[in-house]
């Protein structure tokens, strides 16, 4: 007989890594594939340049941790047995954060940049103290601009083959929201994603929802955190329009609109929930993810364009802040009894 000498915790299961890494990657899929169908539908030829931007930005990751580690003279042996598909998530994340006409060139740079840069000069898998596709997506935000070297928009008006609701060129439906394009897509547009231009991966958020029910079932993802961040989202956005003058009626409209638009079902589900860079605690996690809410709503009304990225970013900061402050309490602690005088 053998015995094994470890500290606690003893945890008997067959979850690691890998087998998160490629549920989420499964998760994935859905938002993906039916992003490059949807846009296929604006015009045939976006859905093959968006196929296109996601293998590149797929190979471009997996290559960059392959040749970071063959150059820190990791036998490729090992490399290849220890490899846990977090590169494959983050190269997926950051092609879902490109438009159908971004440049090849940007999606490498991310990519390149999140797995080098964000994760392995950091010390790998769980040692990055951002999220490694949302340092990569703002780096070409910032590099290449909002259309990360093509264009955010499309050069005709396109209608929804629902609803025959449209947005005009060179708009995305959450400018639309915030009050500086014109949209007439219904909410059941955004939710499908019918007649939306925008990111490959944000267009669906139905397909998004697949993804996270999926994760939720296979007891990857608390179905809590997401649910709180967008809820929050759009309850602020709520209460700016009510402070800004609006009517409760029209500010309860914009609910929907505000939390169907834009990026924030992707960052919620699949980027602000990444198991490193949350709080520990679970009431860290309430506040962070609450935080988020908040940050997001405000930063859209201010610069009027989306900002889930950044807004994840500096959560992603503060995260050790709320660590520090909010500790979990040891096993069997009871509260000292006051001394009588």
């Amino acid at each position: 007989m053998r015995y094994v000498n470890s500290g606690s915790p003893q945890i008997r299961d067959n979850t690691n890594t890998k087998r998160i890494m490629i549920d989420v990657c499964i998760a994935l899929l859905p938002a993906t594939i039916v992003g490059c169908v949807l846009l296929g539908l604006l015009n045939p030829q976006y859905a093959i340049q968006s196929a296109i931007l996601m293998v590149i930005s797929v190979v471009s990751a997996v290559a960059t941790e392959f040749v970071y580690k063959l150059c820190s003279k990791v036998p490729f042996k090992q490399i290849l047995d220890e490899f846990d598909y977090t590169s494959v998530v983050t190269g997926m994340l950051i092609g879902m954060n490109l438009y159908q006409n971004s440049k090849w060139y940007a999606a490498v740079l991310a990519s390149v940049f999140a797995i080098a840069v964000v994760k392995m000069l950091f010390g790998g898998t769980g040692k990055n103290i951002v999220n490694p596709a949302i340092a990569g997506r703002i780096f070409a935000y910032i590099s290449f601009g909002a259309g990360f070297g093509g264009t955010m928009g499309f050069e005709r008006t396109y209608s929804s083959p629902l609803t025959y609701g449209s947005v005009q060129a060179g708009a995305t439906p959450l400018q639309a929201v915030l009050g500086e394009a014109k949209c007439t897509l219904s909410n059941l547009d955004l939710f499908i994603g019918t007649g939306v231009p925008g990111c490959i991966g944000e267009i669906s958020k139905v397909a998004l929802l697949l993804g996270g029910v999926y994760l939720v079932c296979r007891g990857v993802l608390n179905f809590r955190w997401p649910l709180i961040y967008i809820a929050v989202t759009g309850v602020t956005t709520v209460v700016i329009e009510l402070i800004g003058g609006a009517g409760f009626t029209d500010a309860l409209g914009v609910f929907l609109p505000s939390i169907l638009s834009g990026g924030l079902f992707l960052g919620a589900i699949f980027m602000a929930t990444d198991y490193v860079t949350a709080p520990i605690t679970k009431l860290g996690k309430y506040i962070y993810y609450a935080l988020l809410g908040v940050i997001t709503a405000v930063l859209r009304d201010a610069v009027g364009a989306e900002v889930v990225s950044f807004a994840i970013l500096l959560g992603n900061l503060i995260v050790p802040l709320i660590d520090a402050y909010v500790v979990r309490r040891p096993f069997g602690w009871r509260k000292p009894a006051k001394e009588v005088k």
